[in-house]
């Protein structure tokens, strides 16, 4: 086995979230995008002992479970989805049984995997690239090919968005390109265009459109001066305008089955291949889209954190809700508490809920959600859950943990255990940072009592987890 090999096998055992094995005499290759039963031709990419990475070329023979019609015209490509292909039940199957191979060290109850109540068009929000398709290939708009820093495929058929999504972004780069203007370059630092951003409420339809530019068609300046932003370009406030009238003529024309409520322009003039709001203007309506979760309304504005998939987070905050149990009269903190959504379903119950969340702009969405649902016993606090916990005198008899996707800082967890609440319920994104935390959890006089996966992300190849943990007594 050596680097650069090409090698014709059959993928076995699939480990989460997407890395799947080939077996041979001389070691073993993990594959990433490998679906179990696959028989494929790989590249070896890295070669160490024992164990080496591949990359697939083609896969040559499909697996039993890919038994669906791939409808997305840019499946194996586009680096979203993988499952494009596999009926949905198997997409289930498979997940869970990824996920118990990561907890199977633990003893607990096993409560399946719950199916996420829209399977196609259930993202309520994206971020589209500009680029192109090849080096000096046309302008496109979508999603970064698998494997890929530069390369965009223009992604106008993704099946797990609304079509209203698909419909705007041909518009968009339509216009564009028929203008001819250019996208930012990431190796010279010049050109516009950057990326288009889109949310829509499931609820009500309403839609969000932010164009994300740099502030003019040449290089970029100054961008490590976060105090100052070069003005737009006159000839660039002219071309943005054009497009929002463009945008504003599909809903006009029936084009879309949603309503646009706002569309807006942020400036991004940093070197960092990232959606950074460094300014954004409305040009049409407002800011934000409402959605309603389980009775509630929650302003979303471009940039605040909101479960993508909304009817999914309805039903992961009621497995929540269930493993969290009575909280009549007692203390709650949710921590990495986003825009307050669990916060405020607790809050009918409870006798007081504190959030924390190191996000400034999601916080004081939270606060203006709670007094929109007319919740005043939710405390939302901006700053770091490392150094806020240390602050706050009120002693929890839950905890909810939601961390961001890499779990929660290793020097946080002992100072939450430090509480000795009695239930701790952790909601995962990311269910290997669920299985470490487990044991630093275990450490600190916790068992995990119970634990099921949600499926928040059809076709893809992640789900939520979510744990109870109770105290040893």
């Amino acid at each position: 086995m050596k680097k650069g090999e090409i090698s014709i096998g059959l993928v076995g055992d699939t480990v989460f979230p997407d890395k799947g094995y080939i077996e041979r005499e001389d070691g073993r290759v993990a594959i990433k995008h490998a679906i179990g039963g696959q028989k494929v031709e790989y590249c070896i990419t890295k070669k160490r002992a024992g164990e080496a990475q591949g990359r697939v070329l083609r896969v040559l023979e499909p697996s039993s479970v890919e038994d669906r019609e791939n409808l997305c015209n840019f499946a194996g490509i586009c680096g979203g989805c993988l499952y494009q292909s596999v009926g949905y039940q198997h997409q289930l199957d498979i997940k869970e049984e990824q996920l118990k191979r990561l907890l199977k060290d633990e003893e607990f109850i096993w409560e399946g995997i719950q199916a996420s109540p829209a399977v196609e068009g259930y993202r309520n929000k994206m971020e589209f690239s500009f680029g192109d398709s090849y080096k000096d290939g046309p302008l496109a708009l979508g999603m970064h090919k698998r494997g890929s820093h530069y390369d965009i495929v223009t992604s106008d058929s993704c099946q797990i968005v609304h079509m209203d999504f698909n419909v705007i972004l041909r518009a968009t780069l339509a216009f564009f390109a028929e203008a001819g203007i250019p996208y930012l370059h990431k190796l010279t630092h010049s050109g516009f265009l950057r990326h288009l951003l889109i949310r829509r409420s499931a609820k009500s339809g309403e839609i969000l459109v932010d164009l994300i530019t740099t502030t003019s068609f040449g290089k970029i300046e100054d961008p490590n001066r976060e105090e100052y932003i070069p003005p737009i370009d006159e000839e660039a406030k002219k071309i943005i305008k054009e497009w929002k009238d463009v945008v504003r003529k599909l809903e006009d024309d029936g084009k879309i089955e949603g309503r646009i409520a706002g569309i807006l322009h942020t400036v991004n003039n940093s070197y960092a291949d990232a959606v950074i709001d460094q300014g954004t203007s409305i040009l049409y309506g407002q800011d934000f889209i409402t959605e309603n979760l389980l009775g509630l309304d929650f302003k979303i504005t471009p940039f605040s954190f909101f479960q993508t998939n909304s009817l999914g987070a309805e039903l992961l905050y009621q497995v929540a809700g269930r493993y969290i149990g009575d909280t009549q009269g007692k203390a709650v903190f949710d921590l990495y508490s986003g825009t307050g959504t669990i916060a405020q379903l607790l809050a009918g119950v409870a006798q007081e809920v504190y959030g924390v969340e190191i996000v400034e702009e999601a916080v004081r969405a939270a606060r203006e959600n709670a007094k929109k649902n007319g919740i005043d016993n939710c405390t939302f606090i901006a700053g770091d859950v490392l150094k806020v916990i240390d602050d706050l005198q009120t002693r929890p008899d839950i905890i909810v943990l939601d961390p961001p996707r890499e779990g929660i800082h290793p020097k946080a967890l002992p100072k939450i255990m430090e509480y000795q609440a009695e239930r701790i319920v952790y909601i995962s994104c990311k269910p290997s940072s669920l299985a470490r935390d487990i044991l630093v959890l275990k450490e600190g006089g916790y068992h995990l009592k119970k634990a099921c996966a949600v499926d928040m992300f059809p076709f893809t190849a992640n789900c939520e987890a979510v744990a109870l943990f109770e105290k040893m007594r």
